[in-house]
């Protein structure tokens, strides 16, 4: 199953999260041939490997490419709403026990 959308926490040398940012995955792949993930202003872009690795992607010219940088992945959106749309739609007279 491929992840469509991960957290990206940039952290300093002591290992404490300064900065968390969403990342979609886009149509592009990276020179490693995995994902390449944007945010939504196209600043933040990194390619993700299928094992979480995370290469941080330069996106314009005079920028500092992060090191240490974790991905967590997130759950799809599109999934939460149809978990949503299957649970209103149940039968409630169906479900075990609620007849008399």
């Amino acid at each position: 199953m491929n992840t469509l959308r991960y957290e990206l926490v940039f952290s300093d040398g002591a290992g404490s999260a300064r900065d968390v940012v969403t990342v979609e995955r886009t149509l592009s792949k990276g020179p490693g041939g995995h994902p390449v993930y944007s945010d939504p202003t196209g600043i933040i872009r990194a390619e993700i490997s299928d094992r979480g690795e995370v290469r941080v992607l330069a996106s314009g010219g005079h920028q500092e490419i992060a090191q240490g940088v974790m991905a967590r992945p997130l759950p799809d959106a599109d999934g939460d709403a149809d978990a949503d749309a299957d649970a209103a739609d149940a039968d409630p007279e169906g479900a075990p026990g609620s007849r008399p």
